[in-house]
């Protein structure tokens, strides 16, 4: 018996199968998981590729969630199959490359409007189109449903992140108001900081290799970037039943180095 038997979630974020979101849609699928995988753009058929790369081929829903149009569309579209949504997990984020790169000056509001809307207000709007369907999983007793974003500690400020820590910082206060305001529809919402791992959206950072270089040595327990199980392993947990009283949390999979000072 799978940790996710009979469970029907939503994995947002997935491009290619080096990524996070992949990870966890491969492991929520073999934990037993019914699958549903969004993309949005000019990825959108690259997540159709990957889609076939999973154990049992998922569907796929655009959702570009600067859009309204669409996440509206996307929660009517699934509504037709599914009669409740138990999982949802958050794997979006973006900034202009004037974002990025170690000066915090460079970028304008425009250009950091789009990194907030992105990478932190998304949660609100995907969370908002499918709150029904979350509900409903909550009105059948149990657990409910479970909302699990993926997260980089932002409760310091690293080499050239700038204002996509920002933006991190952005979703992890707003992952408690969530919490708050959704438990009494039993559902829970928890972020998980994982450590530093080579995916497509990390080679987009300036400066990247300097987390890869020193994250092993610093890290208590090590640290693996070409490993996303261990972080497929923690969104997994959350989104099954056994923490059904854990909301408002991030958990962090970073091997502590969060822990530990210098």
């Amino acid at each position: 018996m799978g940790l996710l038997d009979g469970k029907k979630i939503l994995v947002t974020g997935v491009l290619t199968d080096a990524s996070l979101a992949f990870a966890v849609a491969r492991m929520a699928q073999r934990e037993g998981a019914e699958v549903v995988l969004s993309g949005a753009g000019r990825g959108l058929s690259l997540t159709r590729r990957t889609a076939r790369k999973l154990p049992v081929e998922a569907d796929v829903l655009e959702i570009d969630v600067t859009e309204p149009e669409q996440l509206a569309a996307a929660a009517t579209t699934l509504a037709a199959g599914w009669d409740r949504m138990d999982g949802m997990l958050h794997s979006i984020g973006y900034a202009p490359p004037e974002c990025l790169g170690g000066d915090i000056f460079q970028a304008n509001w425009d250009q950091v409007q789009i990194a907030l809307h992105v990478s932190a207000y998304s949660l609100k709007a995907l969370v908002e189109a499918f709150r029904p369907l979350l509900a409903a999983a909550g009105a059948e007793g149990g657990a409910g449903a479970s909302v699990v974003g993926l997260d980089f500690d932002a409760s310091v400020a690293w080499p050239a992140y700038d204002w996509m820590g920002v933006s991190k910082a952005a979703l992890e206060s707003l992952s408690r108001y969530l919490a708050r305001d959704l438990g009494a529809e039993r559902i829970r919402v928890n972020l998980v900081a994982a450590g530093p791992v080579k995916t497509m959206a990390a080679k987009s950072i300036p400066g990247f290799t300097a987390f890869e270089d020193t994250w092993s040595e610093r890290a208590p327990l090590g640290w693996d970037v070409l490993d996303t199980d261990v972080v497929a392993r923690a969104c997994t947990a959350l989104l099954s039943d056994l923490l059904p009283m854990t909301t408002g949390e991030i958990l962090h999979v970073d091997g502590g180095l969060h822990a530990v000072g210098a």
